[in-house]
């Protein structure tokens, strides 16, 4: 059933934007290493000369927890707002799915668009690595850490917006809400390993804080979803 309501999903959001977005995010980021690498080729290669992909993983994975952050804000508000603008929600509520089928629905379609993103920059690390000519024997599951782990770690963040979307008309809060913590994941830091802001942070670093913030992240957001569904179901939406 939640199979349906999925395929409907992706096709409401043709012509939305949202695979747009899902490109834009890793396109920005090797964007930039590209050009802060052309443009300071010798010192950055003489800085890493001893091992230039870690050098170029080091700089992307700094990148990585403040675009994920803004791409699951973004992808949580667009995708609630495609049922908000055309005031749907009472049609699509009406049919025989239930509510908690659609809030998850739409929480997979979201783990769908964002995990396309990861893939796309995984690749684009790759390629910009070749292109920069360090070589064909990239280290493949470094890349595959920084590109895929921040966004498990950013789970509760991504359960947590959705909800607030789905169930507020008004995106302002929930955008505000996600574009701050975006904003703050740069200083995370300075932050204790408990705070799940640092976990993004901490899952594209060291390994001694990865279990924490991959662990932490997929069972609070699986707690956080949990919550917002039998919310979902229970409340009235506009």
């Amino acid at each position: 059933m939640m199979g349906r309501v999925l395929s409907s999903d992706l096709l409401k959001i043709r012509r939305k934007g949202l695979w747009l977005l899902a490109v834009f995010g890793p396109f920005g980021i090797v964007a930039l290493q590209a050009l802060n690498f052309g443009i300071r080729y010798d010192y950055l290669t003489k800085k890493y000369a001893d091992d230039l992909w870690g050098g170029l993983i080091e700089n992307i994975a700094l990148l990585v927890p403040v675009t994920v952050l803004a791409g699951v804000t973004l992808i949580s508000s667009l995708i609630a707002n495609v049922e908000h603008q055309t005031s749907s929600w009472k049609q699509l509520l009406a049919l025989p799915v239930p509510r908690t089928a659609v809030f998850a629905a739409k929480f997979l379609l979201s783990v769908i668009l964002l995990g396309v993103s990861c893939a796309l920059l995984a690749w684009g690390t790759a390629a910009l690595g070749v292109a920069l000519g360090f070589g064909w024997d990239f280290p493949a599951v470094k890349i595959l850490k920084i590109s895929f782990l921040p966004f498990l770690a950013s789970l509760p963040f991504l359960a947590l917006l959705l909800w607030m979307s789905l169930t507020v008309r008004n995106q302002a809060a929930p955008v505000a809400i996600g574009l701050l913590a975006a904003v703050c994941s740069l200083f995370a830091g300075q932050l204790p390993e408990f705070v799940p802001l640092a976990w993004p942070l901490l899952a594209a670093g060291p390994p001694s804080g990865l279990r924490l913030a991959v662990g932490g992240g997929v069972l609070l957001g699986a707690l956080i979803l949990l919550v917002g569904a039998v919310h979902f179901e229970r409340r009235d939406v506009d």
